[in-house]
């Protein structure tokens, strides 16, 4: 067995069934990132769409790939025709191309909504309140080819367990509050992505279902 394969065995040995690992294979050649496809992962994140299309090519069809880093407007259209979902959608005038570009390639493309929930001015979001004034928009009912499946966040960079554990708790009432008030006839939306190499346990207990996890797997970039 690959160093890879033991290192995905072993991060899928502290969880429980409920959660799923997309492996963030940045940076990552495509002959390593085929080891671990070999070990059975098929959930890989990529940051730049650049650096996903170059990998995608060289890779087995059956790979789903999820855009977990800042997507710009103008590069949902190369993604749109395959892409298995985008975690990282932060505003509104995104998820409207990401509609539009899936309306174009045939395709109703799941979507999970970023919400900042980090002290990091620098990170990308919602706020809570863009939410709430964005579904309950008019034009929100229009959107035909976007799934919302839930929602994704990053905790601040830090050491201290407490504060991390507070902002995957605000998440974790964030995704139910909406799910609640505004996704309660919508199954599908019960995705919580949250947790990261360095705090994806303390994500876990707080009731992440997707962890995103790179160095785990593939070792120190």
């Amino acid at each position: 067995m690959s160093k890879v394969a033991e290192n995905l065995a072993r991060l899928k040995a502290t969880l429980p069934d409920r959660v799923k690992i997309v492996a963030v294979s940045k940076t990552m050649p495509v002959e390593l990132i085929s080891e671990v496809y070999a070990a059975g992962q098929r959930l890989f994140g990529e940051n730049r769409v650049q650096e996903l299309l170059a990998k995608s090519d060289y890779l087995p069809s059956d790979i789903s790939w999820h855009q977990i880093g800042h997507l710009q407007t103008n590069k949902v259209k190369y993604i749109a025709p395959f892409i298995s979902m985008i975690q990282s959608t932060d505003s509104y005038r995104l998820l409207q191309t990401i509609d539009r570009e899936g309306a174009k390639a045939g395709r109703i493309i799941d979507c999970l909504l970023q919400i900042h929930i980090a002290t990091e001015e620098t990170k990308f979001g919602f706020s809570f309140q863009e939410i709430a004034e964005m579904v309950g928009d008019s034009e929100f009912s229009k959107l035909k080819n976007v799934n919302i499946c839930g929602v994704m966040g990053m905790a601040t960079f830090t050491d201290d367990r407490k504060l991390i554990q507070k902002e995957f708790g605000q998440l974790r009432s964030y995704f139910q509050m909406l799910k609640d008030d505004y996704f309660a006839g919508s199954p599908g939306f019960c995705e919580l992505s949250m947790g990261m190499s360095g705090d994806y346990m303390i994500a876990v207990d707080e009731g992440s279902t997707i962890i995103r996890v790179g160095t785990l797997i593939f070792g120190e970039r």
